[in-house]
């Protein structure tokens, strides 16, 4: 009986543009623009420079191109791309599987398409094969991973990336499955940075999306890699998971049948996908019954387990974030922002805006609450309850948080975000030709439109 790495390699090498539903083309497509965006956006704001810098110290050159960059080699423009299209925390997240899925995949599968020669068609196919794959990867093990410290977009995500990289430069299946083998022996990813704020998390969809195409040229010269990589006795699920139950069966059972790509949640916030619930309540709240800092008592954060832990404690980490990227990950700080400032953007992760008196005065009034909104994490639901100094009881909550599938963001949504993050970093002409060409991804026979790309600048 064929493995699980084989039957998705199957899938992998075999995928052509025509099996793939309209309406999933158009997903993939729009997440990849909304991907660029983001990492166009964090170079123009200087975020991750360290990335492009620390890869040209050991003079690496090619013809790959990455965001602010046009002369690097294929991987090394992979992990730049994949490391700043994380950078701000604005890129899209798959719910279920809590995999930041464009991040890690779009980069691998742009640098192999390029490197390759490959048409839009065939680069359209490797993005929604990458996504296909870590997605059901991190599906079988739904907020377990973030239970063992694990983060699912550095250690799922590398499984996306290398069927990505393999499709994008035409592996064959047995090839690919060879692919998958050592990509898992490279999959890593610690969600420790939460103890310090670090900036570590940035790094894993950069370091997904260069082992994707290490793994791919690796099987592609010969190298082998574990068929059992998946179900093997030493493999990821009983090393990564040691003991814990998983699925992989369904999801590998389904591909090809249902399209997973289709339930990737748009980011309409730079900040932990948990936070969003909680601040769009909020918004709601004081949509209808405008209020000041000044006029509230205490807030709570509504959450499920899994994002107790990632943005409401430690308690006082989170009342106090210790750095931009911490603030991030602070439920109290999103909230008290949103309500002194109005707003939560890019603006509102500066260093200037972390030490605002007026946010850290509110802070510490910030608690959370924690509720059940589904057995696994499927949609980041999330509210608040207000209470007043004046006594009045304010409570909102969303069960689906905005940009899902149940409550999506409309493609005009999408196409405004993408327009101005991607304005930070490149002039009118260059956002106008990304968009018009990655919407016509499947037709186009020529990638050269993604130099635009290189000549990203930073703000001044």
């Amino acid at each position: 009986m064929a493995t699980y790495s084989e039957r998705l390699s199957e899938f992998v090498a075999q995928l052509k543009i025509e099996q793939i539903p309209t309406t999933t083309a158009e997903h993939a497509v729009l997440h990849a623009l909304d991907g660029l965006g983001c990492g166009i956006a964090a170079h123009a704001f200087g975020e991750a420079a360290y990335a492009l810098s620390a890869v040209r110290e050991y003079g690496g050159r090619g013809s790959a191109t990455a965001i602010g960059a046009g002369d690097l080699a294929p991987a090394d423009a992979a992990f730049v791309n994949g490391t700043l299209c994380h950078a701000l925390d604005l890129d899209d997240t798959h719910p279920n599987s809590v995999v930041h899925v464009s991040a890690g995949v779009v980069p691998a599968a742009i640098a192999a398409a390029r490197a390759a020669d490959a048409s839009g068609a065939d680069l359209l196919a490797a993005i929604v094969a990458g996504n296909e794959v870590s997605i059901r990867i991190g599906n079988a093990a739904s907020g377990k991973f973030h239970a063992r410290g694990f983060h699912p977009t550095g250690v799922c995500g590398v499984f996306g990336a290398t069927a990505a990289a393999s499709r994008a430069r035409g592996l064959d299946a047995v090839q690919t499955a060879d692919a998958l083998g050592i990509a898992g022996s490279m999959a890593s990813g610690l969600l420790e940075f939460l103890a310090d704020g670090s900036e570590t998390k940035r790094l894993h969809p950069g370091w997904a999306a260069r082992a994707g195409l290490s793994a791919a040229a690796l099987a592609a010269h010969g190298a082998t890699g574990p068929s059992t990589v998946f179900e093997g006795a030493r493999g990821f699920f009983a090393t990564y998971m040691y003991g814990e139950g998983t699925d992989l069966e369904t999801q590998v059972a389904g591909i090809g049948n249902h399209w997973v790509t289709d339930e990737i949640a748009y980011k309409p916030y730079p900040a932990c996908h948990y936070t969003h619930a909680p601040v769009d309540a909020l918004a709601e709240l004081l949509a209808q019954t405008p209020l000041r800092a000044e006029d509230v008592e205490t807030i709570v954060g509504f959450t499920d387990e899994t994002g107790v832990a990632l943005v409401c404690e430690p308690a006082a980490d989170k009342v106090h974030p210790r750095t931009p990227y911490d603030a991030k990950f602070s439920l109290p700080y999103c909230l008290a922002t949103r309500l002194v400032t109005g707003r939560l953007d890019v603006g509102s992760f500066t260093p200037e805006a972390v030490a605002d008196p007026e946010v850290a005065v509110l802070t510490p009034r910030i608690g959370f609450e924690l509720r059940q909104y589904s057995p696994t994490p499927d949609a980041f639901g999330g509210g608040v309850r207000i209470e007043t100094v004046d006594g009045r009881v304010l409570e909102h909550e969303l069960r689906w948080q905005r940009g899902g599938a149940e409550n999506p963001l409309s493609t005009d949504e999408v196409l405004a975000k993408f327009r101005t993050n991607a304005a930070y970093g490149l002039p009118s002409e260059h956002v106008a030709t990304l968009e018009r060409s990655t919407l016509a991804l499947a037709t186009s026979h020529d990638l050269s439109y993604l130099d635009a790309l290189a000549t990203a600048t930073t703000r001044k």
